[in-house]
């Protein structure tokens, strides 16, 4: 595994920990933009390990679909959560109300650790030696 890669999963492991952190002591509105990041870091290292690396975050949901959803790499759901875990983040960091609840910012977090975890089941089969 590149170092790289190992830094942007430790990334993610720490944005899932600080969504928790502020989902129980300030609201969902701000821990569903950690959550999203954990996702956004977790793709972020997976291209960084086919060698990819790119600066806004629709060309890094683009080329995780590309790469690894429509190649079935990966299960496409993680593209589908990351999108979805992104326009989330958008409505709540943006909008005036706060939009989401406690349960939903639970599921993004789930989906954001399943991610993790299969990121790193899928690296350390196909890791350099």
């Amino acid at each position: 595994m590149k170092d790289g890669t190992r830094n942007l999963l430790a990334k993610a492991d720490r944005a899932v920990l600080a969504a928790q952190a502020l989902l129980e002591t300030v609201g969902p509105e701000f821990a569903a933009g950690r959550a999203y990041y954990a996702m956004f870091y977790v793709a972020e290292a997976l291209l960084h390990e086919q060698g990819l690396q790119f600066s806004k975050h629709s060309a890094v949901h683009a080329a995780f679909g590309r790469e690894f959803a429509k190649t079935g790499r990966l299960d496409y759901k993680f593209h589908r959560w990351l999108i979805n875990a992104f326009d989330a983040r958008l409505q709540d960091d943006y909008g005036s109300e706060v939009v989401l609840t406690e349960e939903r910012v639970l599921e993004i977090l789930g989906q954001a650790r399943e991610f993790l975890e299969s990121a790193r089941q899928f690296v350390g089969t196909t890791a350099e030696p």
